[in-house]
């Protein structure tokens, strides 16, 4: 029964080792701090979500662009001329 509380944390710290995780988790923190009265202004927790949003977004083009690498090359397609319809 002691394994749980092993296991538990250790899916708990792989789950940290994701850029885009830590950066959610920072980004909530910034909202939350704003929430519960610490002296936040408004612009700067739009701010930090803002560049949150856009960091998250990033790295998933990142790892999509990883992953599109590994793909076989599909071959292209033709074209076809639709200027010349007579």
């Amino acid at each position: 029964m002691s394994r749980l509380p092993t296991q538990l944390t250790r899916r708990l710290l792989h789950s940290l080792r994701s850029r885009k995780l830590r950066i959610a988790l920072a980004t909530t923190a910034a909202a939350f701090a704003a929430e519960i009265g610490l002296n936040v202004s408004q612009e700067l927790v739009l701010a930090i979500v803002g560049i949150g949003a856009s960091l998250i977004l990033g790295i998933a083009h990142e790892d999509a662009g990883k992953h599109a690498a590994h793909l076989p090359q599909q071959p292209g397609r033709e074209n076809p001329d639709t200027e010349n319809i007579s």
